[in-house]
């Protein structure tokens, strides 16, 4: 298969990694920790690392993806050795530079095409961030819609916009964005204003806009942008969006596609290919329209961007291991478990990713090498949301659009001065020994204590580090937790309680495994536990103890179960749903947990010490 060329780039994704218990860590290992942009990463990319590399001991955590979650953790002293993120512009990155490893004179670098790693090099020549496979975003058609109604697909601008209205004609949408989200309010605004992005005059304002400093800031020019804003004006008006739409997200937008009610969708290249396989929908990709099919392109940005600590060049052992860790990552078998498989294209020479079927449309963007890499700074993601949803309202037109874009991206935003919420007398380690995280502990001790119940568990990946002795801002408090947790409560007997930690711990009859990665391990509070490690990848569960006495079959626990259940229950990652007999016992809960967490902290009240929840034999 002829390798494909991708054009533009900017987009970051974080490696996170978070230990728990498990396996004893073999002292003649190199020992990795790895920061995680997302937990899709956890699928196939983390235990096939771990498969590949025996000699090397990982620690994977899932962490926020966001450049000032590693500006936090770098303040208190604990930057990751390998980080991820996708929210990635080099101006974000920027105060980071001297922390990381410059990777520009290593192979890797030069298994990149030129166009795309030149991207992410700084003014002097380094290069900190590789992107990982492209994701494809454009626009998602049902042919079959088309097909019904004898409406051709559109292959320039003006004929989406007659698409448009000949849909509109028969009470169905031509086209649907989700414009709640700031990233597709984001690229909207680039999306139909490419052509222009990608001249000379733009890639110019692009490069400088990149290599700002805080004393020189680089708003918009006045060439490029002010057509842009023209262009998206007639692009709104074209596309019939109206001021309620400013609300709309994924799910709604997707609901119209797949029910047949909005023949073209914003989305990605992933999205589509799940429509072919899960909905039975005959979905194709179509490009950003130009003014003739010449001017059409498809708008990319990395899976994620990978980053080096600059700290283990002082260790041989683990500069080599590193090497080989990133070399696997970006080998097809590494880009391909990093997408999940899904419908991408990839940034290196070397790498042949086959060309889904959903690209049938947009094959000449692909030849000609039509692919943007938009620019996703974090103040694009915030100014464009604002800008892009009051132009949908009718506040802006297209010059005080451009006005307040301007205006936005030159002005220091205000300082909010951050209140201390407690100053944490004691820190407590975020590896896990053989009977458990310290840090995970004394968090799950603490939401106990606010939460009043006899016995606490969390199902999954908790926390995002370490207990950091000092200040904690509410903000803090809220990074020290694993991301998109909720809680569960109920009664459950003695007996029950068994059949709830046997779910979490042993491998199921059709091998599922809930504890595919060490940080998975439960943290329990008000009960204890051993588990017994099979030395296959596998967990039993063996003795329960409340306050060290064994637990009775019929007695009662109130109980809080809090966590992501998506890393046990959803197919794409545990496959292991929860028992009926256990779901139907335990309520959802309103409360959120950051709240709940960081009001107990409030006044400079302490985190619970932690406990020897677990005892891990072998």
């Amino acid at each position: 298969m002829k390798k494909r060329i991708l054009a533009g780039l900017m987009a970051l994704v974080m490696l996170l990694g978070i230990t728990a218990c498990g396996n004893q860590k073999d002292k003649d290992n190199a020992a990795l920790t790895v920061y995680l942009w997302d937990k899709s990463m956890t699928e196939a990319l983390t235990p096939w690392l771990e498969a590949q590399f025996p000699d090397i001991d990982f620690t994977f955590v899932i962490g926020y993806n966001t450049m000032d979650f590693y500006t936090d953790l770098n303040e208190r002293g604990s930057l990751p050795d390998i980080i991820t993120c996708r929210r990635f512009s080099l101006n974000d990155a920027a105060h980071l530079s001297d922390l990381l490893l410059d990777l520009s004179e290593t192979n890797l670098v030069g298994s990149f095409y030129d166009s795309y790693i030149e991207n992410n090099r700084e003014p002097g020549g380094a290069i900190r961030w590789l992107p990982m496979c492209a994701e494809v975003d454009g626009y998602i058609a049902n042919a079959d819609l088309f097909a019904e109604h004898g409406i051709p697909l559109p292959t320039n601008y003006a004929e989406f916009a007659e698409v448009c209205r000949q849909f509109d004609a028969l009470g169905l949408r031509g086209y649907l964005n989700d414009y709640r989200e700031d990233y597709s309010c984001m690229e909207a605004l680039q999306g139909c204003a490419i052509p222009e992005l990608m001249t000379a005059e733009g890639i110019a304002w692009r490069g400088a806009y990149e290599s700002e400093t805080q004393e020189g800031q680089v708003g918009l020019d006045d060439t490029v942008w002010p057509a842009a804003f023209a262009k998206c004006e007639q692009y709104l008006r074209d596309t019939m969006v109206q001021p309620e739409e400013i609300t709309m997200d994924f799910a709604e937008m997707k609901s119209a596609f797949v029910e047949g009610r909005a023949a073209i969708m914003r989305g990605t290249a992933s999205d589509c290919a799940q429509f072919r396989k899960e909905e039975g929908i005959n979905a194709v990709m179509l490009p950003y329209f130009g003014e003739t099919a010449e001017e059409n392109w498809l708008l990319t940005y990395p899976t994620c961007q990978v980053a080096v600590n600059k700290d283990v060049a002082q260790d041989p052992e683990k500069t080599d291991a590193v090497m080989r860790v990133l070399e696997a990552m970006f080998s097809e078998e590494g880009q391909r478990r990093t997408a999940v498989n899904n419908a991408v294209l990839s940034y290196n020479k070397n790498v042949d990713i086959a060309i889904n079927d959903v690209f049938s449309q947009v094959m000449d963007c692909l030849d000609s090498n039509h692919l943007y890499m938009r620019l996703a700074s974090t103040e694009m993601f915030a100014i464009s949301k604002d800008v892009v949803q009051k132009m949908i309202c009718g506040e802006y037109g297209p010059e005080e659009a451009y006005a307040a874009f301007h205006r936005q991206l030159t002005t220091a935003s205000e300082q909010t001065p951050t209140e201390v919420v407690t100053t944490q007398e004691t820190g407590y380690a975020y590896e896990m020994g053989e009977h458990g995280s310290p840090a995970a502990s004394a968090v799950a001790n603490t939401l106990r204590r606010q939460w009043g119940s006899d016995i606490a568990i969390g199902c999954s990946s908790v926390v995002t580090g370490p207990v950091f002795a000092g200040d904690y801002t509410r903000q803090q408090l809220n990074w020290l937790l694993a991301n998109r947790l909720a809680i569960w409560h109920g009664t459950l007997t003695g007996g029950e309680l068994r059949d709830l930690m046997a779910w979490l711990v042993n491998e199921k009859e059709d091998g599922a495994n809930p504890i595919r990665h060490k940080n998975l391990i439960p943290v329990t509070s008000g009960m204890e536990y051993s588990l017994t490690d099979n030395g296959d990848g596998t967990d039993t569960l063996g003795e329960l103890t409340a306050n060290g006495k064994p637990l009775e079959e019929n007695t009662v626990y109130s109980v809080m179960l809090f966590g992501d259940l998506d890393y046990i229950e959803s197919p794409i990652y545990g496959s292991s749903p929860m028992p009926e007999p256990l779901k139907a016992k335990l309520k959802t809960s309103d409360q959120n947990i950051y709240t709940l967490f960081c009001s107990g902290l409030e006044g400079g009240r302490q985190l619970e010490a932690p406990t020897e929840y677990v005892t891990v034999l072998r």
